[in-house]
């Protein structure tokens, strides 16, 4: 080779050396990692900085360097540019996104180990003269890069898991508020300013994206919205049109794409541009619908800083809203339009006693619309279960819970179900007897009317005398029924219902006849449902039945309790210590098998460790245990 081409090949390896380490550079600089992937990236960018000695000793080279090291580097180079894609993914993507796309992550960290494994596959470490102790380095991280297969950990799959649940749910209930608040709170997206990032980064997913996978786009979008009601935030589209799917759209998408808003123009509670401009007891600026709907939801204080409002006056900002119509006509830009805004309560009003009078109607088609109308409305405000409430909207509610027409049925049953969320309405849908038409459909319904009549009998029987009632017109049987064959939510309604008529000895009977404790065992042996705290908690209760006592004094069910407090999350120790507790107590037979499984070391685990409340059964557990005479006196220890 002529001076000339050594002189040009350490040209290519020096720029190929800058290039590398320049992307090494910017992995450094991401900051913090928003997935769940967090872990796994921050070791990808670890193994990138391995790479740094070598290109540092490459870039000073000025030695003979063969074809071969070239090649290596640039396929280098593509791996760290993938490398580097995917850690901006991990720090800028969709948290939603991340769970849901979990399987595919894991694809796309294995893929890039395998490629930057392969990169170095016959690098000339010995003919371009790089010092041992950086081959060494490099070879034994091409190793481990080789056996590296990344694989989702159980705790994702449970986030998974718990994320499809929630999309399942009903999205015109609001029973299933605590679910969506546990999802929240796992995924950190529970403040405005996680809400408006998790915003941003799902604005940049669609555009990306350009329609493709619709359905999967659209169930980010949903989630999204749940968390944003959930945390009083007005729902709003992250694109007009989210999902895009036709030409039209694409064009529109096209053209959002290219402007840039000025963030100071967009509403920190929506991110839309605003129309109305107005400003708050602290200074801050918000659309003046949307604080006006924080306002209605009897929020007082300020949804950025959190500071408590001195008062709730808004005032315009003419400033800024000249500064944003000027900006729209320089940039030709129009704001999209909005639905009209909230009529008046006065018409709020007439429209909710038409569509209450409506339900009463001798059409079918109208019937079914008025009653899918009032099921949305009961879930949007208190105060609009308050109005149905008022104007009479219980009574034929509950007369088409007896219509034969299956989805009348579901929008009936569902609307009650709202309304009885509501304490003070709670009774007077009691006082007007929907109670063995609610158990008709939870029989005989479709599943999703099954499903919300568990959560409506559930609310009910926060009502003593609904308990009673429930169990003599044999609800218990059919809530077993869907306990045991129903979806990840009815089983879930179901458990909650049971959970709360299960406190009546009577009912206690009735739910271990129907099979109760067989299906409850199966659920506790189904990781996939996660609902190991809610069958203990209704085995403690069916426990204190001496039936039930005798059936759950099994040698395999009081093993299932030592392995959950074993290895059970803490809150699943508490209610395995509470089980074993209640089955050990007057029951020295009980206490010796539990014993044998090797329950003491971990009882006593519980006691230092637990909960509050697992701790004094763990106390009480050591206690019995040596009152027995099986353990030293517990107070002499």
């Amino acid at each position: 080779m002529d001076e000339e081409n050594v002189l040009s090949n350490a040209r290519v390896v020096r720029d190929l050396a800058e290039e590398l380490i320049g992307i090494i550079d910017v992995a450094n600089s991401m900051g913090e990692f928003r997935g769940t992937q967090r872990k796994e990236s921050q070791t990808l960018g670890r193994r990138l900085r391995h790479w740094l000695p070598l290109l540092e000793e490459l870039r000073d080279l000025d030695a003979h360097i063969p074809e071969i090291c070239i090649s290596c580097l640039r396929k280098l180079k593509k791996s760290f540019i993938l490398s580097k894609k995917l850690l901006k993914t991990c720090q800028a993507g969709s948290k939603i996104y991340l769970v849901l796309e979990a399987d595919a992550m894991i694809t796309r960290f294995n893929a890039v180990y395998d490629k930057l494994s392969q990169a170095m596959n016959g690098f000339p470490y010995d003919e371009i003269g790089i010092s041992e102790e950086v081959r060494e380095q490099l070879e034994l991280m091409c190793m481990q890069l080789k056996r590296a297969k990344q694989r989702i950990d159980d705790q994702d799959m449970e986030l998974t898991s718990d994320i499809r649940a929630v999309l399942s749910f009903d999205s015109d209930r609001i029973a299933e508020c605590e679910s969506i608040e546990k999802l929240a709170n796992r995924l950190s997206l529970n403040t405005l300013e996680d809400l408006r990032i998790e915003t941003v980064a799902i604005r940049r997913l669609v555009k990306e994206r350009r329609g493709q996978n619709a359905q999967g786009t659209q169930n980010i979008i949903d989630l999204l919205d749940r968390f944003k009601r959930f945390a009083g935030i007005e729902q709003v589209n992250v694109l007009d049109d989210p999902v895009p799917c036709n030409r039209a759209v694409n064009r529109s998408l096209q053209k959002c794409t290219s402007i840039a808003i000025p963030f100071e123009f967009l509403c920190p509670i929506t991110l839309e541009i605003m129309r109305d401009p107005v400003i708050v007891a602290t200074g801050q600026t918000y659309e003046r619908a949307s604080i006006q709907q924080w306002l209605d939801s009897d929020r007082r204080t300020c949804p950025k800083t959190g500071f408590p409002l001195t008062h709730t006056a808004l005032a315009p900002n003419v400033a800024l809203h000249k500064l944003i119509q000027q900006w729209c006509l320089d940039n030709n830009y129009q704001i999209p339009k909005k639905d009209p805004s909230h009529p008046p309560k006065k018409a709020h009003s007439e429209k909710v006693i038409i569509l209450i009078q409506n339900l009463s109607s001798s059409e079918l088609e109208v019937q079914r619309k008025a009653v899918t109308k009032i099921r949305t409305i009961s879930r949007e405000s208190p105060e609009n279960r308050v109005l149905i409430a008022e104007k009479g909207g219980i009574p034929p509610l509950v007369h088409l819970l007896s219509y034969p027409d299956f989805k009348i049925q579901e929008h009936a049953v569902t609307a009650l179900l709202n309304l009885s969320i509501d304490e003070n309405i709670k009774k007077q849908v009691t006082d007007h007897g929907p109670i063995p038409a609610i158990i008709e459909i939870l029989q005989h319904g479709t599943t999703g009317a099954k499903e919300n009549s568990a959560a409506a009998l559930f609310s009910l029987s926060v009502l003593d005398e609904n308990k009673t009632l429930i169990g003599s017109l044999n609800g218990i049987p059919p809530l077993v029924a869907l306990l045991a064959d129903g979806t990840i939510r009815g089983r879930k309604d179901a458990a909650t219902a049971l959970f709360h008529l299960t406190v009546l000895q009577t009912n206690k009977t009735k739910a271990i006849e129907a099979g109760a404790i067989k299906h409850l065992l199966n659920i506790l042996e189904n990781k996939g449902l996660d609902m190991v705290d809610e069958a203990l908690s209704i085995l403690l209760l069916l426990a204190e039945h001496p039936d039930g006592k005798k059936e759950l004094g099994q040698l395999s069910f009081i093993e299932t309790l030592v392995r959950f407090m074993r290895e059970g999350t803490p809150k699943n120790k508490e209610c395995a210590a509470s089980v074993l507790l209640k089955l050990c107590a007057n029951n020295n037979n009980n206490l010796v098998v539990a014993l044998q499984y090797g329950v003491y070391e971990h009882v006593s685990e519980i006691s230092r460790n637990g909960t509050k409340r697992g701790k004094m059964k763990a106390v009480a557990m050591l206690e019995l245990m040596s009152k027995s005479g099986q353990i030293p006196s517990y107070n002499n220890r």
